[in-house]
């Protein structure tokens, strides 16, 4: 799960590279930065065939319609949050959502997780280039772990088989990320994971021996996830659980379609909805969370 870096002349103008060879981090990456704002996408569901539908919505069209509204936005960064690709995690799937990151990708660095419909082989050439020393040493998953401060993002894989819906981080994957959580320094830690965290068969299938891990580590501020298409905010011993709304379709009209720019602090964040489809009804409205101490 790459974060896809710059090209260096963005890259520079990114950092803000100052002529003397001094670096001034841009919008609020610097280690004093109070907030930073990252675009939360999830589920877009792309296909190589454009005209591709489910439910009436056209997952290529939403994604055409998202872009330009995050890049207008500005955000420091952008997480897409599983399910990249439409069923089977096609090469042309994941070929056409790089170009149509492209307008994004010129100034914003962007991080893809993988979901059940996604395909580590056809995955990982499109997008091959990931930011040095981050992807973490995990068997035949791509965890990825990043800070933006005043956040940390930790970014689980829990892809088990292609196409089909539930999935496992694995004992692995639970291990390495006891060991990480346990040794690392005390920066407010925002977990990221595909599946939903309940206890339905297509679900996260160790959810429960996930959250035995992380309760105990007061760092773990929030869950992200996907997976139901659906927006919700719940919390377990404090831990806000935030299930991010899809891109490409939703599974009933009482969801939205859209995305979420969120404003993360060491304190809290602000969460704010684009609803490009579905049900509009919180479309603009913001969920204010406060972390646990």
């Amino acid at each position: 799960m790459p974060i896809l870096t710059l090209p260096e002349s963005s890259r520079r103008r990114f950092l803000g590279v100052a002529a003397g060879g001094g670096i001034a981090l841009a919008r609020g990456f610097g280690a004093q930065a109070r907030s930073t704002r990252w675009a939360l996408l999830a589920d877009t569901h792309l296909a190589a065939d454009k005209t591709n539908q489910y439910r009436g919505f056209r997952p290529h069209d939403n994604l055409g319609r998202v872009i330009p509204e995050v890049v207008r936005s500005r955000p420091e960064g952008v997480l897409i949050d599983g399910d990249l690709a439409r069923l089977e995690g096609q090469r042309g799937d994941y070929e056409l959502l790089h170009v149509l990151l492209q307008p994004i990708l010129e100034d914003t660095p962007v991080c893809l997780s993988l979901g059940n419909h996604d395909d580590r082989r056809n995955f990982l050439p499109v997008f091959a280039r990931a930011s040095p020393g981050q992807v973490q040493p995990v068997k035949d998953k791509h965890v990825l772990v990043f800070e933006r401060p005043p956040v940390r993002f930790v970014v689980l894989d829990s892809l088990l088989y292609v196409n089909r819906v539930a999935g496992l981080l694995g004992k692995e994957q639970r291990a390495w990320l006891d060991g990480y959580l346990r040794s690392a320094s005390e920066v407010p830690t925002i977990v990221v994971v595909h599946h939903t965290l309940d206890d339905a068969d297509g679900s996260l299938l160790d959810a429960d021996r996930l959250f035995r891990l992380v309760t105990p580590v007061r760092s773990v501020k929030a869950i992200l996830y996907g997976h139901s298409h659906r927006y919700h905010f719940d919390s377990l011993e404090g831990i806000h659980l935030i299930n991010l709304p899809a891109v490409g379709y939703n599974f009933n009209d009482r969801e939205p379609v859209g995305w979420v720019d969120a404003t993360l602090s060491a304190e809290g964040g602000d969460f704010t909805l684009h609803a490009i489809g579905g049900n509009t009804e919180r479309d603009g409205k913001t969920m204010s969370l406060r972390w646990r101490a």
